[in-house]
């Protein structure tokens, strides 16, 4: 039987430039949807699938972080609990999220790209199979990639790459492409992913976009490819590559039932926050309505 993966990876050292001047004191994975910030939504997910450890990767200005995943402040608590028993839930609440998982953090060291992260996290994870996921970008919670790549591995082994069917033109010249086998419905065995080739060049319509399923293997090829790099963005991307010719299998995954976010842009981190607003149990219908009128 595969080993189930257990342990996950979150870069989560940018700087979210585009976010400025709000990203100047507070990280970007803290911006909130609704009353949440957004990189909670991964973790969830995350433990929901079964992973029990997660791997911050940051840097020195992401120390929110840490204190949103660790125990509330006493200060806090004496708030709380100075509020009675309406406040209690809180109390509950604040305390939840430090028990969601085991959480390490790591400061990432080395040249610029997706690989580096990886990089530094390596002696956390060994040879076992993991999740390596960003905190910007997600599908919807309910459909659960994580687990939707679990399930894939189980029962073809490999690595995993989670993927939308693209819906837009635009959508060709922005993303990585599955070109490989059909082997069944929204799934297929990788031979390559060809990066933005344009929709009549494209060799499916399963768009790579956010988390993958590697094997632990992977940090082997990175460990030796880090030696040969000169300059440049150090990407994991062709390393995979060098695992497909060496006989590794890897599978695209078109993630089911399901809407992709992205919320590393402030347009679409907009979007992404009515959407959530809309689906709140508590005050989506008046958020509707004030949207009617205003429209």
């Amino acid at each position: 039987m595969n080993k189930r993966p257990t342990k996950a990876i979150i870069p989560a050292a940018g700087f979210g430039t585009r976010f400025l001047p709000q990203t100047k004191a507070m990280p970007k994975e803290m911006m909130p949807l609704i009353d949440k910030p957004i990189i909670q939504y991964v973790v969830e997910e995350l433990v929901a699938a079964g992973i029990q450890d997660i791997i911050i990767v940051g840097s020195s200005n992401k120390r929110a972080i840490e204190d949103h995943f660790d125990l509330p402040s006493e200060e806090l608590l004496t708030n709380l609990r100075a509020g009675g028993e309406k406040k209690r839930p809180y109390i509950d609440l604040v305390e939840t999220i430090a028990n969601l998982a085991n959480f390490v953090y790591v400061r990432q060291k080395g040249p610029y790209g997706n690989a580096t992260p990886l990089l530094s996290a390596a002696h956390l994870v060994g040879d076992e199979p993991f999740i390596y996921t960003w905190a910007d970008d997600f599908f919807s919670p309910e459909a659960n990639a994580t687990k939707q790549m679990i399930e894939v591995y189980e029962k073809y082994g490999g690595g995993v790459f989670a993927c939308k069917r693209a819906e837009d033109d635009h959508e060709y010249t922005s993303y990585g492409f599955a070109d490989g086998t059909d082997i069944d419905t929204g799934l297929i065995k990788m031979d390559k992913i060809v990066e933005k080739p344009g929709k009549a060049d494209a060799p499916s319509a399963l768009a790579s976009v956010s988390g993958y399923l590697l094997p632990g293997k992977i940090l082997e090829y990175i460990e030796r490819g880090i030696a040969n790099h000169k300059e440049g963005e150090f990407t994991f991307q062709p390393f995979v590559q060098d695992m497909i010719d060496d006989g590794h299998d890897f599978y695209a995954k078109e993630i089911s039932n399901a809407q992709f976010y992205d919320t590393g842009n402030p347009l679409e981190y907009l979007k992404t926050t009515i959407d959530f607003g809309l689906a709140h149990p508590e005050f989506g219908e008046n958020l509707r309505s004030y949207l009617r009128k205003k429209l």
